[in-house]
């Protein structure tokens, strides 16, 4: 377990004369009564020392001080204290010099409830604690507050403004007043944080617990503004009241979000945070509010989007799926056997179920087209779904057709009918392939027949 490895290195650093101490994440879940993902050491013994003390460990970052010692199935980082230089390009420390003062660590980390050491091993409290920016009594009050001036720290590391909305939407706390401040004056900034670390930041907001609130506190500080601007559109564009009666496409985003399954994918998250951002620029009034177009429109504005992100392919190709089906559930009770059989096996379909439950109940609250999107899937067996293919392309060939563009209409076609019921033996696809796609007499006999 990791935090049996943290306990003993810890207490081997200590029996051989180092300071060291549990300190950033693990300390501040321990004081709310959270499950720590990991523990972290901070120790006044140099790389060298540790890496002695520990011959099975990696220097994972020797410009910072940093090792990583292992075990089989754990492990921990131990990083010597340190202060650092000046953020040259708004997200890493020119130099950095190794110190033996737990209080200059705690100057350079971000904010101050993830700047506490605690001392696993001292009787309690006040010993067991050093806690030189008074981070336990911001716990207390449920605040997000900057360590030193929160202009400089935010200047220093940029990606700081989205971690602060981070922590803040996941553990439900408020942003203290001057950190909330600098963090609207330094929200342009972010455009010089590489696409790929927003990116991520955004998509742990997202997935977390509090998506909504996430997004909320995005707009509240400007930062939507800047890294998404085509979300930030969405706020004030009204909706038709008699299918949307929570309000505008904002409303809807962030009451959608708040509807996902807990520990949502990544895709999922993303496909309902941008599946109406083709809204904006698609509303329209005649009989009634409309947005015709909004998902083609969508689907043109997410796929820039995703790529400035640098979203990985397969997971961009998921979410503009999401896009791209949402309002076919509005059809489900209407389609024909085999356009509801190919619906309900798209690729990762779970996902598309969870958005339009989402998609429901923040708005409507209607999910009978989920429940029997539900039912039929669960009644449907993957055989049936997508049964074996009843001839192939070789199989057209052997009767006679030459290679081209009519393959596709054909196997489509053949497909079609077996999923419908109409087929089901290779016999009879034959069959119906001779019947609407007939052959001149001299195809037949250069396919082989009599």
């Amino acid at each position: 377990m990791n935090e049996d490895l943290a306990l003993r290195v810890l207490s081997t650093l200590r029996r051989h004369g180092h300071q060291a101490f549990f300190v950033g994440g693990c300390v501040r879940d321990l004081l709310l009564s959270l499950p720590p993902k990991d523990f972290d050491i901070a120790t006044s013994a140099t790389p060298a020392e540790i890496t002695a003390l520990f011959p099975h460990s990696d220097l994972v970052g020797a410009h910072f001080g940093v090792v990583l010692v292992k075990e089989p199935g754990s492990s921990v980082e131990a990083a010597t204290f340190r202060t650092e230089g000046p953020y040259t390009d708004g997200r890493h420390p020119s130099h950095v010099s190794l110190v033996t003062d737990p209080r200059l660590d705690a100057q350079r980390r971000d904010f101050t409830i993830n700047a506490i050491f605690l001392d696993p091993l001292a009787p309690p409290p006040p010993g067991q604690f050093l806690d030189f920016f008074h981070g336990r009594d911001d716990l207390a009050h449920r605040l997000i507050r900057c360590v030193g001036a929160p202009r400089a720290r935010f200047q220093e590391d940029h990606l700081r403004l989205l971690r602060a909305v981070r922590f803040a939407a996941r553990l439900g706390f408020s942003i203290e007043a001057e950190t909330l401040a600098a963090m609207r004056l330094e929200a342009p900034s972010l455009v010089y944080i590489a696409a790929e670390r927003v990116r991520d930041e955004l998509t742990r907001i997202l997935t977390q617990p509090n998506p909504a609130e996430g997004l909320r506190l995005l707009g509240a500080t400007g930062l939507l503004a800047v890294v998404l601007p085509e979300v930030q559109r969405l706020q004030g564009v009204a909706q038709p009241p008699e299918y949307h009666p929570e309000g505008d496409v904002w409303t809807h985003t962030l009451l959608m979000l708040s509807h996902l399954p807990a520990n949502p994918s990544p895709t999922l998250a993303w496909g309902a945070l941008l599946h109406d951002i083709g809204k904006p620029s698609t509303f329209s009034v005649s009989d009634r509010i409309r947005f015709n177009g909004h998902v083609e429109a969508g689907l043109d504005m997410a796929r820039p989007l995703l790529a400035r992100l640098r979203f990985p392919n397969d997971s961009a190709e998921q979410i503009l799926a999401l896009i791209a089906n949402h309002m076919r559930f509005g059809d489900i009770h209407r389609m024909k056997e085999s356009t509801l059989k190919r619906f309900l096996r798209l690729p990762r379909f779970d996902e598309h179920l969870a958005l339009h439950r989402a998609d429901c109940l923040g708005s409507h609250g209607h999910l009978d087209n989920y429940q029997f999107a539900r039912r039929r899937l669960d009644e449907t067996p993957p055989e049936v779904l997508r049964p074996p293919r009843l001839i192939t392309g070789e199989g057209l060939i052997a009767l006679g057709y030459p290679r081209g563009p009519l393959f596709r209409e054909i196997l489509t076609a053949v497909e079609t009918a077996q999923l419908e019921g109409e087929l089901s033996t290779p016999g009879e696809a034959e069959a119906f392939v001779r019947a609407r796609w007939p052959l001149p007499s001299h195809q037949k006999h250069e396919g082989g027949e009599a």
